[in-house]
């Protein structure tokens, strides 16, 4: 082991026993000797053991760990402090500026044990209320937590489209006579993608003018990965002449599986100078829209003639799943209904957290009335635009619905979600969802497996009884739109559609902005073949009040 890996296992141990409360002369000892080891100009794994003992500050105990590491390449005591930690409190031990004591207060007062558990957190302005945190510190941290994901191999969609988008006009502007479009896994909008895909009508060797370090990726010298020094996300280019772009977009914009079982008929056909529409119509087909082109069942489905015409943005009429200052939202119920009705919606749902969710400041039922008022007189104020009551009542350990059933009856509509325990096996977290189905005050069910993308897997269940339960109980299952989220998974939409069940396009907002997120819910249920007709909130205000 080198000098540096030993020194950072000694920072780790130190860490580790921060969060864990223990000695503090203890772990100054450790901080220091991963100071002074790090800074060594001789190698420790060439020096003799009384070399390494007359090292200053380090005693017995440290020498022998030392020892261990040289021998064995681990260390007892770290291993057994790694084994009391969760992996995910130990990867957040490596943000920088997020120290032992600030995780320690995360973790045991927000039972976050992830960097995207701590991302969505910040996101649902959870930290403001922390001992040793505010606003300022949790914007920080916000920028730190992105950067170190963005730093791994994979990409929330929501937070590569922007920059696609800023690619493309850079290459607009650096290649003016080329045409430029994005492909792959961006124009299909996955949720989760590892690249930024361009093709651009140019000769490859025109690239070798970018400073920024390049890869060929194939011997016909077409396929590039670029490193540019502004974006922390791979970029992959494909050049081709001006008449190839039509097969390159088609060829490189569906998964491989889908492209495959498109085009293998077809093989003795040269689309060459054919326009991507132009390719569909050669194959009788109608055109299939990027986000469909992951699954076969889309490709039946054209060639059947049964496409379904996809959702856009602007067929939704209301915005539910919306918090408040009320629990844990950044804006006040005022300026959330009014932001909405200047977006142009006719209605929100909001539905802060219910009394269970403690750490998201639940309603106690005096406050929930005290809500409700100021709900009465805001629909008086700005009429015709509605705020419907609801709530996100959580869904207790054994399915039960959080309140009593006078309280539950009261509510316009609610949303009844998993924030808790959250480690059951499929057969009891299964069950418990049913429950909660069954119960007859349930109108929509919050985000089903409970999932951050990137960060934590939702709770095993299973979809198909989930889903059957919902189409014998009228309920609604939520697409949880919050990029870290896109739960329910659009690969059970067309199960869904098929058992009658509708979707609900769902913000989670705790903020105005997060209202913003409507547009990845739809392009994720766009994924998944999700018309007009089979989404909730495209109801308008009075369908919407009389459809539970």
């Amino acid at each position: 082991m080198t000098n540096k890996e030993i020194a950072n296992a000694f920072q780790l141990l130190g860490g580790l026993m921060e969060l864990h409360g223990e000695n503090k002369f203890k772990i100054r000892s450790y901080q220091s000797a991963y100071r002074k080891l790090r800074s060594l100009d001789d190698a420790l794994a060439d020096m003799e053991d009384t070399a390494i003992g007359a090292i200053p500050g380090v005693g017995k105990a440290i020498h022998g760990k030392i020892r261990e590491l040289l021998d064995n390449g681990q260390m007892t005591t770290l291993e057994r402090y790694k084994d009391q930690t969760p992996v995910g409190i130990q990867e957040l031990l490596q943000i920088k500026g997020l120290g032992a004591k600030k995780i320690r207060t995360i973790w045991q007062d927000l039972e976050v044990e992830s960097v995207g558990e701590l991302l969505y957190a910040v996101n649902e302005n959870r930290l403001v209320e922390l001992k040793g945190f505010g606003k300022k510190t949790q914007e920080d941290l916000k920028q730190k937590l992105e950067y170190y994901q963005e730093s791994r191999h994979q990409f929330h969609y929501a937070r590569v489209a922007p920059i696609a988008e800023e690619l493309v006009e850079y290459l607009k502007v650096q290649f003016p006579a080329s045409e430029v479009y994005l492909t792959g896994e961006v124009r299909r909008k996955c949720p989760v993608l590892s690249k930024i895909s361009v093709i651009l009508s140019e000769n490859g060797d025109v690239l070798s003018n970018f400073g920024e370090k390049i890869v060929q990726l194939n011997k016909e010298n077409s396929i590039f990965e670029v490193r540019f020094d502004n974006y922390q996300v791979p970029v992959r280019i494909i050049t081709c002449p001006k008449q190839e772009i039509g097969i390159r977009l088609l060829e490189s914009t569906g998964s491989s599986a889908f492209v495959r079982t498109l085009l293998k008929p077809y093989e003795s056909i040269d689309f060459y100078s054919y326009k991507e529409t132009s390719i569909f119509e050669k194959l009788e087909l109608p055109f299939i829209s990027p986000e469909l082109r992951e699954q076969d069942w889309a490709l039946e489905a054209a060639r059947q003639h049964q496409l379904p015409t996809l959702i856009e943005e602007t067929d939704i009429k209301g915005v539910l799943h919306t918090h408040t200052t009320y629990s844990d939202g950044q804006n006040s119920l005022l300026d959330m209904a009014t932001y909405a009705k200047e977006l142009g919606y006719e209605y929100i749902g909001i539905t802060d957290h219910s009394k269970a969710a403690f750490y998201a400041n639940g309603l106690k039922v005096e406050r929930l009335y005290e809500q409700w008022e100021a709900i009465d007189q805001l629909n008086k104020e700005l009429a015709p635009f509605k705020i419907f009551k609801g709530i996100e009542s959580d869904i207790l350990s054994d399915g039960r619905l959080d309140y009593e059933e006078d309280i539950l009856k009261q509510f316009d509509f609610i949303i009844a979600s998993v924030h808790s325990n959250l480690k059951m096996d499929e057969a009891k977290a299964t069950q418990r969802l049913l429950t909660a189905i069954e119960n007859p005050y349930t109108n929509i069910l919050g985000h089903p497996t409970g999932r951050l993308l990137l960060s934590r897997k939702g709770y095993p269940i299973d979809h198909k009884k989930v889903i059957d339960a919902c189409a014998a109980n009228n309920v609604v299952i939520e697409l949880n739109a919050n990029p870290y989220r896109l739960d329910l998974d659009w690969t059970w939409i067309p199960y869904a559609i098929e058992k009658g069940v509708k979707i609900a396009i769902n913000p989670d907002a705790h903020s105005k902005q997060g209202i913003h997120d409507i547009t990845f819910g739809v392009a994720a249920a766009r994924k998944g073949g999700l018309s007009a007709e089979d989404c909730l909130n495209v109801l308008s205000r009075e369908e919407f009040s009389s459809y539970f």
